[in-house]
């Protein structure tokens, strides 16, 4: 969700990588569908483990719950956001999730991409 909503709101001016730690076979189908509400289709994204390299090319580097399975590389900006897990839950549970994620996307927009 997170990365669906940071390419579609900062319409290109940020390179996104999404991968997690231990990717699932699928996206969660909750997870499609909340988005969907949003006009953000994720349905055809694909799970993938997070590499070291991923993480060695990045700027700044969002964890949700990672711990220590994350490389650690001095110079990045990290942060780790604790958000409650959206796997096996519905799609009304799945809401406020996608809606928090939301608000943290447009903080770290406006971080990286100050108005001129």
């Amino acid at each position: 969700m997170a990365a669906g909503y940071l390419t579609a709101l900062a319409g290109g001016a940020i390179d996104v990588l999404s991968a997690g730690s231990e990717p699932k076979d699928q996206i969660n189908p909750a997870a499609v569908a909340a988005m969907a509400e949003e006009g953000i289709d994720i349905s055809a994204n694909v799970p993938k483990i997070l590499t070291t390299d991923a993480v060695r090319e990045s700027d700044v580097v969002i964890t949700m719950g990672c711990g220590d399975t994350c490389p650690i590389f001095p110079g990045k900006r990290y942060e780790d956001w604790e958000l409650d897990d959206p796997a096996g839950q519905g799609v009304d549970a799945v809401r406020p999730i996608r809606d928090e994620i939301r608000a943290r996307i447009e903080v770290l927009i406006s971080e990286l991409l100050p108005a001129s």
